[in-house]
């Protein structure tokens, strides 16, 4: 199968892309996270704090600290025992166990993993793996690592002035064990979500960061010691507390970095880790697109161009103003809930519809190396909806307008019928849901300037978008549960996208929910 045709049917046309004999290996399914092996460890602090309101002032972290972070990036938050069936005649069926995270991730597999280049006062200098079933770290390499990031990013960032850099994973068999080649599209935007929680955890405690789709991926998988069959970074993160340089355009002083010179500067490690799977199967088409994706020299580092923007003509509902407040950070990840057949229709005031669409888009606005040096540069990814029972908003399909805080009417009336038509899975009574939200981007994924590559950066990017729905909508005591098993070519005619080059990335049901018949308990010391 052509790449082109790949990624075309991953969004159109999802059976194609899978095997048609695949058959899922229940029994021999890898651990939702990473253990690596013989390596020296670092415990972390469990005494996580039980509120984040507000900001903290900026100062450079300890591992006490940092360690806090980490377990509300990505650390195991939650134990979950789910009653399923109590007729059937194996115990075992009758109850699902889950270890929930404060991102979501496609059927809780978490492909992505969390990598850190630290250098705090407390802590041996170096490179760690974030070892969330333990909540500790595994030291990979020890030394300072600042001119070879700085050179594998292209030189945009004063990696002196940071404390840490973040690196966010994709390990290829945690979900095509069980989603086959649709794993490719699931693990960019897992790897999304992950990235929005980090972002808005940074903010809590303080810390500035960007985000760099763009780098050498050899060199950086290298420093890491990650074997490019299995595990490949997506996104790298500074953080810092201090002031510094953040750059987007890749014509430095350092000239042009080539990634196979680069990787000559480190010697390669070799570390064992632990997947508990015994038949690993070849995923060949992940691969393919994944070294299809590299970037090979910082020559191509730039920003993307902006698009014009596109006004769709319609009516506009102006939403209520909302003043910006804070909300418990803490609190909202705990209480966040993808619901199934668990969304009870209520009616939905004008000004929560407007806190969850302002909420979500004004905390998406991130510095990273792809907007220009235009100030306000026009989203990639944005928001449409199909409302019913809003207070004081007609039923329709909408596009929201963040610039304006306004609702352009695309088409009136109640979708929730079409869309429950084109669900492939009748998991969510979509009758049941009075917002079903959806993030949408330009079909080409500016393959123009970024190659397959903005195939994930778009997929990262939507992720991103959607963590911040889900915590906007816990924030209001609401639930969202992110879908791809939806008909996008239905979605983009009740939008009427085809004139705009648009297309529905993912589908996200938010409402009102009764509460599921489980026992949860919290994993924080």
């Amino acid at each position: 199968m052509k790449q082109e045709e790949f990624l075309h049917n991953l969004h159109f046309d999802i059976d194609k892309t899978n095997s048609p004999d695949w058959e899922v290996d229940w029994e021999d399914a890898p651990l939702a996270y990473k253990l690596y092996q013989g390596l020296p460890t670092v415990p972390l602090s469990l005494e996580v704090p039980l509120t984040l309101e507000g900001y903290e002032v900026p100062t450079k972290p300890d591992l006490r600290r940092m360690s806090h972070f980490l377990w509300y990036v990505n650390g195991l938050a939650q134990y979950c025992e789910t009653a399923l069936s109590p007729e059937s005649p194996d115990p075992a069926a009758q109850v699902m166990h889950t270890y929930k995270r404060f991102a979501p991730s496609g059927g809780a597999l978490y492909p992505n993993e969390l990598y850190l280049y630290l250098k705090l006062d407390d802590l041996p200098h170096g490179v760690y793996h974030y070892d969330a079933a333990h909540h500790r770290l595994a030291l990979l390499r020890e030394g300072n690592f600042d001119s070879y990031i700085k050179m594998a990013i292209g030189s945009r960032c004063d990696l002196s002035a940071c404390f840490g850099t973040v690196f966010v994973s994709t390990m290829f068999w945690k979900n095509f064990y069980k989603y086959n080649n649709f794993a490719y599209r699931l693990q960019g935007l897992d790897a999304g979500a992950m990235i929005g929680q980090l972002l808005e955890a940074a903010k809590r405690f303080g810390f500035e960061t960007g985000v760099y789709f763009q780098f050498l991926d050899r060199s950086i998988n290298h420093l890491l010691g990650l074997p490019e069959q299995e595990e490949s970074v997506y996104g790298v993160i500074p953080l810092t507390v201090e002031p510094t340089i953040w750059m987007n355009n890749s014509r430095d002083t350092d000239g042009i970095v080539f990634a196979s010179e680069l990787c000559d500067e480190l010697p390669a490690i070799k570390n064992s880790h632990y997947v508990r799977s015994k038949r690993v199967k070849e995923y060949p088409l992940l691969t393919t697109i994944n070294e299809a994706s590299f970037n090979e020299s910082t020559h191509f580092f730039e920003p993307i161009k902006e698009k014009e923007r596109s006004d769709t003509g319609g009516k506009r509902v102006p939403l209520p103003e909302i003043q910006k407040g804070s909300y418990d950070f803490a609190s909202v990840c705990q209480q966040r809930f993808s619901p199934d057949m668990d969304f009870v229709l209520g009616k939905i005031s004008a000004e929560q519809l407007a806190f969850l669409l302002q909420e979500a888009t004004s905390s998406f606005h991130y510095r990273n190396d792809l907007d220009g040096v235009q100030e306000n540069p026009e989203p990639r990814v944005t928001l449409y909806g199909c409302f019913y029972n809003v207070e004081g908003i007609p039923n329709g399909a909408y596009h929201y307008d963040g610039a304006a805080h306004e609702l352009i009417e695309v088409q009136p009336g109640d979708h929730r019928l079409q869309l429950q038509s084109g669900m492939s899975l009748h998991n969510v009574n979509l009758l049941q849901v009075p917002l079903c939200l959806h993030v949408a981007g330009d079909k080409d994924f500016d393959k123009t300037s970024l190659g397959y590559r903005g195939y994930r950066i778009q997929q990262m990017e939507a992720g991103m978008l959607v963590q911040r729905l889900l915590l906007a909508a816990s924030a209001i005591g609401m639930g969202g549960h992110p879908l791809l098993g939806y008909d996008a070519n239905l979605c983009d005619e009740i939008y009427k996208m085809k004139h705009t080059e648009k297309t529905s990335l993912i589908q996200v049901p938010i409402g009102p929910y009764r509460q599921r018949p489980w026992l949860k308990g919290s994993l924080r010391g």
